[in-house]
């Protein structure tokens, strides 16, 4: 059974810092694109960012852009979410979600991710 696992969330405040990682179990994550998500409270899921299998590719969405970096380790198996500048609109559960990466593109509709991991809070005051 494939399942990913989110770590390093938490609290912090406005202008702090946060690392995110995720890893899997039952499946290499190297193959894989993966992406980040996240869902406030009473909002709908909200794609982060991605990257691709060789990590050669990324994509952030605007609101994240210059401030959250997604980098990968395959050696260790490992995806990170670098997040720099926090605000508390960045408060949410973050998710990671992976693909195999057929095409070497970015793709941000959440419907394409197939493996999913449970979720981690970052609450950020002000």
């Amino acid at each position: 059974q494939v399942q990913l696992v989110e770590s390093g969330g938490g609290s912090a405040q406005a202008g702090g810092s946060l690392r995110l990682s995720c890893v899997a179990s039952g499946r290499t994550l190297s193959g894989d694109s993966v992406a980040w998500f996240r869902q406030g409270a009473g909002k709908g899921r909200e794609f982060v960012g991605a990257i691709t299998s060789s990590g050669d590719m990324s994509n952030y969405a605007d609101s994240v852009k210059g401030r959250f970096t997604i980098s990968r380790d395959n050696g260790k198996d490992t995806v990170y979410l670098q997040m720099n500048s926090l605000k508390p609109d960045d408060t949410a559960v973050y998710y990671c979600a992976s693909r195999y990466d057929y095409t070497g593109a970015i793709v941000t509709s959440p419907l394409l991710y197939r493996y999913w991991g449970p979720g981690t809070q970052v609450t950020i005051s002000p």
